[in-house]
């Protein structure tokens, strides 16, 4: 079973960008769809934005559309969030996780992460 691992997360100040990475072990993410999550402190977890699996279709949450940007490199099995003009309201552990079906709700994704921690300080 594959397992994601993201990394990238940290400590910044509102307005800076970072860049997520999620990158697969045991196994591949080759043929799926990938999504990025975020879960902040008291709240559900909220979908970010998903990619196809060759990287042709992005969809994104109205949250961050125009902010973030999900990527993929597939030779090397990772995914990206590239994440700009971030907000105080954007401090979340962010999750990557693999798609076992269409869609961007929760139950569309299996195979996550353990998640990175962004903090944003105003």
């Amino acid at each position: 079973q594959v397992q994601p691992a993201e990394s990238g997360g940290g400590l910044v100040q509102a307005g800076d960008s970072l860049r997520l990475s999620c990158a697969a072990s045991g196994g591949t993410f080759t043929g799926y769809g990938m999504g990025w999550f975020r879960q902040a402190p008291g709240k559900e977890r909220e979908f970010l934005a998903r990619i196809s699996w060759n990287g042709a279709i992005t969809i994104y949450a109205e949250s961050v559309k125009g902010r973030f940007t999900i990527s993929r490199d597939n030779a090397k099995n990772t995914v990206y969030l590239q994440m700009n003009s971030l907000k105080p309201e954007d401090t979340a552990i962010y999750y990557c996780a693999r798609g076992r079906s269409g869609g961007t709700s929760y139950s569309n994704f299996d195979s996550w992460g353990q998640g990175t921690q962004v903090t944003v300080s105003s």
